[in-house]
């Protein structure tokens, strides 16, 4: 049995990886031909949505996962999403279940061959602070939502979470809430340190839960001033994504 779920996760990324190729190689190259500007975005963040939403049903007929969400995030809009991050396919399951999303990434993600392209335009490249601000804050005005992953890299299970003070800074410049989500699994799956390959030998339950808005308005920026109105938000965040393990 473990085997056969080893053999089906190499299976499941090299389809996810070939897919990724050709939507960036072939799909994108070829619809920048016809349709410019914003449309272009809304396009291709739509593509990306249900070829995602796609794989992660792939992954659960060949039993490697089961998703359960708790809230409905196909019906968030325009918002600051803040997740946690256990496994290598918290972004797939966020943008396979939340239309019109984009992601925060690294520039160095920016020489992977597979996903080049496909970041130029689903994610906002996070290298130059102004010019990240200023390409969040406009998607955000055009109803994208931001997903950020605040502690900045995949965490282990039950490790203590260290809080990127990004997502918060985002809220403050751009007047927009923050939508906490808990990303959680039964067995490690895809985790740090970890070979890909160490499947366990039975379906990984994961568990995404959308918690309550956190309202930037609660936060006087008069009274507190910005660093003290950052820290704030980003202490809720953490309270908000370690909720479920206390």
């Amino acid at each position: 049995m473990k085997f056969v779920r080893m053999l089906f996760v190499i299976i499941d990324m090299s389809i996810f990886a070939a897919g990724a190729l050709f939507i960036g190689v072939v799909i994108f190259p070829l619809l920048s031909l016809f349709i410019k500007g914003k449309k272009r975005r809304e396009y291709f963040s739509s593509i990306i949505h249900y070829s995602w939403k796609l794989f992660i049903r792939i992954m659960e007929i060949t039993g490697e996962i089961r998703v359960n969400i708790n809230g409905d995030l196909s019906t968030i809009k325009g918002k600051i999403v803040a997740a946690s991050h256990p496994s290598l396919i918290d972004i797939i399951l966020l943008i396979g279940n939340m239309p019109k999303s984009l992601c925060i990434a690294k520039k160095e993600i920016l020489k992977n061959p597979f996903m080049r392209n496909i970041v130029k335009s689903l994610y906002i490249v996070n290298d130059n602070p102004e010019v990240f601000q200023k390409n969040a804050k406009e998607a955000l005005q055009d109803g994208y939502n931001i997903v950020i992953f605040p502690t900045g890299t995949r965490t282990l299970p039950d490790e203590t979470l260290k809080i990127h003070k990004g997502a918060a800074q985002l809220a403050i410049t751009s007047g927009v809430n923050i939508v906490p989500v808990t990303i959680e699994t039964d067995h490690p799956f895809l985790i740090k340190h970890h070979s890909p390959l160490d499947t366990g030998s039975k379906t990984v339950n994961y568990y995404l839960t959308v918690l309550p808005e956190i309202d930037v308005k609660d936060y006087d920026l008069d009274v507190l001033g910005e660093i003290k109105t950052r820290n704030a938000i980003s202490e809720k965040i953490k309270a908000c994504l370690t909720l479920r393990k206390n």
